[in-house]
C-alpha cells in the first residue's frame, strides 16, 4: 500500500518493507543443504524421482536374474514317467498280444502274455456289442453276464492247474484279446446273415482261431507247456457261446 504526500509524491514504504521481509525468510531456507540431505532429483516431467530406487532399465530384464526354481521345475517334469505307463498301459505288449491273436503260430514272450492290459479287451467287447447292434441284435447284457461267468470259471480252473497260479485281470486280459476273431464275425454279420453254409464254416474258424490264440497265451504266460489241449476246451466253450450269439 501507498499514501500521497503532501508534495504529490506517491509513497510505497508497505511494498517496500514487504519485499524486505520476504527476502529475509527465503534467505533462512537453505537450498543446498536440502538438496545434499534428501535422495530426490527434480524432473520437469514427473516431478521428483528417488534416485535410490530408480535404475533408469524400467522395461529391461535384469540379466543377473536367477531362474533357479523354473529350472529345477522344468527337471522335476521331464524325470515324470509318461502317461501310458502311470496308468499301466504297455502299448508294446498291447502289439504282441494282437499279432500273437492274429497269428497262433508266432512267438510270444512271456511277459506279454501274462500281461494284465484291459484296455484292449473293453475295446474289443464295446466293437463287438456295437457290432451286434448294427446287424439288429442289443446283446450288452449277454455279453457282459456271459463274460464274467466265463472269466470265473477259467480263473478258478487255472489255478487248480498252475502252479504258480493266475490273476484274474491276467485271466479278463488274454480272453479279451483272444475275442478279435469274433470281433472279425460280428462284422462280417452286418454284412450278410451267418446262418448258410458259409456262416456255420466262418463261425467254426472264429472258435477254433480264438482257442487256440488263448489256449497258447495260457500255457506260455503260466508255463503250462504240456497242458494247452486242457486249457484249449473250457476256452473253446466260452467262445462258443459268443458265437452262438453272433450267428443267432
Amino acid at each position: 500500500m501507498g499514501e500521497w504526500s503532501q508534495d504529490g509524491s506517491w509513497s510505497n514504504y508497505n511494498q517496500q518493507d514487504w519485499n524486505a521481509g520476504q527476502a529475509d525468510g527465503f534467505q533462512q531456507f537453505d537450498y543446498g543443504n536440502y538438496n545434499d540431505n534428501s535422495g530426490y532429483t527434480q524432473d520437469a516431467s514427473v516431478g521428483y524421482v528417488d534416485q535410490t530406487s530408480y535404475t533408469g532399465s524400467m522395461f529391461i530384464p535384469d540379466s543377473t536374474a536367477s531362474f533357479t526354481a523354473s529350472a529345477a521345475t522344468t527337471s522335476a517334469f521331464d524325470e515324470e514317467p509318461p502317461l501310458l505307463e502311470e496308468l499301466g498301459i504297455n502299448p508294446d505288449h498291447i502289439l504282441q498280444k494282437t499279432l500273437t491273436v492274429l497269428n497262433p503260430l508266432r512267438a510270444t514272450d512271456q511277459a506279454a502274455a501274462g500281461d494284465s492290459d484291459l484296455a484292449g479287451p473293453l475295446c474289443f467287447i464295446l466293437a463287438f456289442g456295437s457290432f451286434l447292434m448294427l446287424s439288429g441284435k442289443l446283446h450288452f447284457n449277454y455279453i457282459y453276464g456271459i463274460g464274467l461267468l466265463g472269466c470265473l470259471a477259467i480263473y478258478a480252473l487255472l489255478n487248480l492247474m498252475a502252479v504258480s497260479g493266475v490273476a484274474i485281470c491276467t485271466v479278463v486280459s488274454v480272453l479279451g484279446y483272444c475275442l478279435i476273431p469274433i470281433v472279425g464275425l460280428s462284422g462280417l454279420s452286418v454284412l450278410f446273415s451267418l446262418t448258410g453254409v458259409l456262416g456255420t464254416i466262418l463261425t467254426g474258424i472264429a472258435v477254433l482261431w480264438c482257442t487256440a490264440s488263448s489256449s497258447k497265451l495260457f500255457v506260455t504266460a503260466l508255463e503250462m507247456r504240456d497242458q494247452q489241449l486242457l486249457v484249449a476246451y473250457p476256452c473253446g466253450l466260452l467262445y462258443s457261446v459268443f458265437a452262438l450269439i453272433t450267428m443267432f
